[in-house]
């Protein structure tokens, strides 16, 4: 089972910090991003590491899109056979439905679903 834990917050920059902050390069992690970097992509140096995967997806409710881009974009990720993974989630409308997507066939069965992880600016 994959470890999966949705991080949410207002800027993707905040969000992408506080997924490289907790990555450990000795497990294979998969990371799934909404939206473009802001600046420096701060993951980029990690991404050379063999244990870390990484795919930017185009920002919109993964859950209003129909879950098709969610869809394609975890099985490519859960196919490298992650222990850790996070999703970047920058619309939280429908965060409960996202979580709800996450825990339905196949999905329930490869993916345990952490607490969530709200990042905050501290400006």
């Amino acid at each position: 089972m994959t470890l999966l834990t949705l991080v949410t917050g207002a800027s993707a920059g905040i969000r992408e910090a506080a997924i490289a902050a907790r990555i450990d390069p000795v497990q294979r992690t998969a990371v799934i991003l909404e939206g473009l970097p802001e600046g420096k992509d701060i993951l980029a140096p990690d991404a050379a590491a063999a244990n870390l995967f990484i795919i930017r997806i185009a920002p919109g409710c993964m859950h209003c899109t129909g879950n098709l881009v969610m869809r394609v974009t975890l099985n490519r990720m859960l196919r490298e056979r992650p222990q850790r993974m996070y999703v970047s989630v920058a619309n939280t409308e429908h965060l409960d439905l996202l979580r709800q997507f996450l825990q339905t066939e196949p999905y329930d069965s490869l993916l345990t679903l952490s607490d969530d992880l709200a990042c905050v600016n501290d400006k």
